[in-house]
């Protein structure tokens, strides 16, 4: 049986607790939409909240730390977003890689931390402007992914891939469906030649500025088993637009 789509909205650094009352909405939506599987990862300081209003869709969180605990002031372990009510922890985003200058290495430490705390987890890998327009695109992303997927016999069953062009990332630009098609399929052969057999169930997401209008299009390209939104999934009314999208993927 084919898994269902994978819809996980990325609030990023904003939510305060007036925005509970749209991840509630988020939920109650979902609830109708059984042929697609939701997530939300809210800030941090929403994590418990959310997973109390929310009870259906899966919550997570948007980062942790490599290590278990210690002296890293304002930091967060992977136990402790469990702790919080988070099933899952997203590492390797683009902006984390830019802003906090995390490397491909820094990304698995906290891929396999998330892993030994028993939580899912989603590795995100892409490519900047400059690299596609130098024909570098699938060779950078690809290199990414190879040194940044966890280790471990759970490793495979606990993963998603997310697939977010750094241009594309609120910029309101977005690659083709060829283009989208063309990376997804390249990250397929490159988890297969990591992980086996195993590597064809792990779902791969595209990334960056999905919204109501494209998500169809988006969802239809080869090997796109959901998607990793952030704009569009701070408001019920906008998500739910995709979430229905990936539910009429499913019935095309």
């Amino acid at each position: 049986m084919a898994q269902r789509p994978y819809i996980v909205g990325n609030w990023k650094m904003h939510g305060t607790r007036a925005m509970l009352s749209e991840a509630r909405a988020i939920d109650r939506a979902a609830e109708r939409m059984v042929k697609v599987e939701v997530a939300l990862a809210p800030p941090f300081t929403l994590i418990h909240a959310t997973r109390k209003e929310a009870e259906l869709i899966a919550v997570g969180a948007q980062d942790c730390h490599a290590a278990e605990g210690g002296a890293h002031t304002g930091d967060i372990s992977a136990a402790m977003l469990k702790d919080a009510g988070a099933g899952f922890v997203i590492v390797g985003h683009s902006e984390r890689r830019a802003d906090h200058c995390e490397t491909d290495e820094m990304v698995r430490s906290k891929a396999d931390a998330a892993i030994a705390a028993n939580m899912n987890v989603i590795v995100c890998v892409g490519e900047t402007e400059a690299q596609r327009d130098a024909g570098e695109a699938e060779a950078v992303v690809t290199a990414q992914l190879a040194a940044s997927l966890p280790s471990g016999e759970q490793a495979a069953e606990r993963l998603t891939v997310a697939y977010e062009p750094v241009w594309a990332i609120g910029t309101g630009r977005t690659p083709t469906v060829d283009d989208v098609s063309a990376m997804h399929r390249a990250i397929r052969a490159k988890l297969v030649e990591l992980l086996g057999e195993a590597g064809e169930a792990v779902r791969i997401l595209y990334g960056g500025s999905v919204k109501p209008d494209n998500a169809s299009e988006l969802l239809s390209a080869d090997e796109v088993g959901g998607a990793l939104v952030g704009g569009a999934s701070l408001t019920a009314e906008s998500f739910l637009g995709i979430i229905i999208a990936a539910a009429e993927a499913q019935d095309s």
